[in-house]
């Protein structure tokens, strides 16, 4: 059944919250949207709503931290990673704090909030900070798995979550383990990676393609930092193409993280299927997907070049 992750992310620190009590959250006044006031109902004295101060958000997580707390704050991710990105890195990531940055809201689909909080960047903002994880889950049982690791991890990590439903992919009964990606479908004649809600219509375009005799591979790269080499570095010579899709700008995020493997291990043709250097708009989420070209049918397109110029 399509969930949205932020839900399963609320859902989630309510459970670890009874388990472990080290856990405390804060959220910048957004807590009904990014579902800690899940968690906030449950454990009142463990939540704290720093108001529209995210920098400041940051550094109280730093602190909480510092005297052995495990703080997840939350906020949109273009509030998460954009206007608090200067705490994170200097209070949180310099210092090697155990601070989990969990934002929601991110990419395209915030819909009609528009291009202001589609927040684009933020995977190339994270991936560039030493000592953080980045973390996007390909749907709500992955969400889960994802912040049950996280709590029990003892460095920072950036989890990013949407807005919108997205289909289930993931078994519940799969174990999240940073480094490593999932094969979904297995193919011969290209492969394509994917993240957060992109996952899904990876795994559309692979029924696409199959019906025109291209044979897809599909992997979740829910892990983006540490990223899976070996799993990329093994499709890159046994496919021989490698299509990435992202609900983000093709520059620093997924499909750099990938083609930085590909060109030192095993340089092989590629497609990058995000965002191309602009901002977003306004619309309906499914709508705004299609004008950017995050579609199944976009990504068959580019796996199909791919093929044919083999």
């Amino acid at each position: 059944m399509a969930k949205a992750t932020r839900e399963a992310y609320g859902e989630t620190l309510k459970e670890l919250g009874a388990k472990i009590p080290e856990i405390v959250v804060l959220d910048a006044d957004l807590s009904a949207s990014t579902k800690t006031a899940v968690f906030a109902k449950a454990f009142p004295d463990r939540f704290f709503d720093t108001g529209i101060a995210e920098g400041n958000m940051m550094s109280v997580a730093a602190g909480l931290a510092a005297s052995g707390k495990i703080p997840f704050a939350s906020t949109f991710a273009v509030f998460g990673a954009g206007r608090a990105y200067e705490q994170i890195r200097n209070s949180i990531c310099y210092p090697n704090l155990n601070v989990k940055v969990a934002v929601t809201h991110a990419g395209l689909t915030v819909g009609e909030d528009g291009a202001t909080h589609q927040m684009l960047e933020d995977i190339a903002l994270m991936r560039a900070l030493p000592n953080m994880t980045v973390v996007v889950p390909a749907d709500a049982a992955e969400t889960a798995q994802v912040i049950r690791w996280a709590a029990s991890y003892q460095e920072p990590v950036y989890i990013r979550m949407g807005r919108a439903k997205v289909e289930d992919v993931i078994s519940p009964d799969a174990e999240f383990v940073p480094g490593k990606s999932t094969t979904l479908a297995d193919g011969s004649d290209v492969t394509i990676m994917a993240c957060g809600i992109m996952t899904q219509q990876a795994l559309q375009a692979a029924k696409m393609l199959a019906e025109e005799g291209i044979s897809a591979r599909v992997i979740n790269m829910s892990s983006i930092k540490p990223i899976d080499e070996e799993a990329i570095v093994k499709a890159a010579k046994e496919t021989g193409a490698i299509v990435t899709c992202e609900e983000h700008t093709v520059m620093g995020g997924l499909g750099s993280a990938v083609a930085e493997v590909v060109v030192r291990q095993c340089p092989v043709p590629m497609a990058m299927v995000g965002t191309e250097d602009v901002f977003g708009q306004s619309g309906k989420a499914s709508e705004v997907l299609k004008v950017y070209g995050l579609t199944p049918e976009h990504i068959a397109l580019e796996a199909k070049k791919l093929v044919e110029a083999k």
